[in-house]
């Protein structure tokens, strides 16, 4: 069995924007979930993002028996490549306000043929955090291609900083680019921490997120690839209709699968 992290947006981005994650702690814990990722795009005023009202949301997240993730849009590397400092030491300040054990931005703008990753700019702000900071990969082709990220994994060995942080892994998302999961699983699970789980339905600009099947041959395929030991989060829409017995059921799920 491995830990299951309910994303906030499982419940719906409109209902967690009209209600603030605090509302639906108690649907991801009586779910049976370990943990649950705060989702920073989904505040509905900065007010949210506040040390006060961080830390109050992550005391509420940890009375309920689960343990927080903090999850951000901005991106490690500017679209010009370089290092965006500001937007990471940002993201820990946020992430251990709230107590978060996984602070999760975006990779952004590291080029696949970069000759620096800046691995002691890194080592330097996460020194001293408690969270574990990962990159995840996004649904656009920058931040996006398995290139990229192998890359920036090579380079921050050969800077002497490999294990400055790990990545998420999120299997649908390579789809939107137009990568292939498998092979970015065959690729990069020697540094995956933290898996995203989410099946692709339709074509082209038209994809969606939906709940994996045990016989989707994609997630199929690639979950056996990925580290077993590590937390899984569940990051597509719950059935409205159905809400609770469908967060127990993917839960239990893919605590087990």
């Amino acid at each position: 069995m491995c830990d299951v992290v309910i994303v906030a947006s499982a419940f719906g981005v409109d209902a967690i924007r009209r209600d603030g994650h605090r509302a639906w702690l108690t649907a991801a814990a009586d779910a049976g979930a370990s943990a649950f990722e705060v989702r920073r795009e989904l505040f509905a005023s900065e007010a949210e993002a506040a040390s006060e009202a961080l830390r109050a949301l992550g005391d509420a997240i940890r009375e309920l028996g689960m343990w927080p993730v903090y999850s951000t849009p901005d991106a490690l590397y500017a679209a010009d490549g370089t290092l965006d400092e500001a937007a990471l030491r940002t993201a820990l300040a946020e992430g251990a306000a709230l107590g978060a054990r996984f602070v999760k931005l975006q990779l952004g703008g590291f080029a696949a043929d970069a000759t620096y990753a800046a691995g002691a700019q890194i080592s330097a702000c996460v020194r001293g955090a408690k969270a574990r900071l990962v990159v995840e990969n996004g649904q656009l082709k920058v931040g996006g291609q398995v290139a990229q990220f192998v890359r920036l994994f090579d380079l921050l060995g050969e800077e002497g900083h490999a294990d400055v942080l790990g990545m998420t892994f999120d299997i649908g998302n390579w789809q939107w680019p137009g990568e292939a999961p498998l092979d970015a699983a065959h690729r990069l699970a020697a540094h995956v921490e933290y898996i995203h789980c989410k099946a692709v339905t339709g074509e082209g600009a038209r994809r969606f997120a939906v709940g994996p099947t045990s016989d989707d041959p994609v997630f199929a395929a690639v979950l056996p690839l990925l580290p077993r030991d590590v937390p899984r989060g569940i990051e597509f829409q719950f059935d409205a209709e159905r809400l609770s017995a469908d967060a127990a059921h993917y839960v239990a799920w893919l605590a087990a699968a």
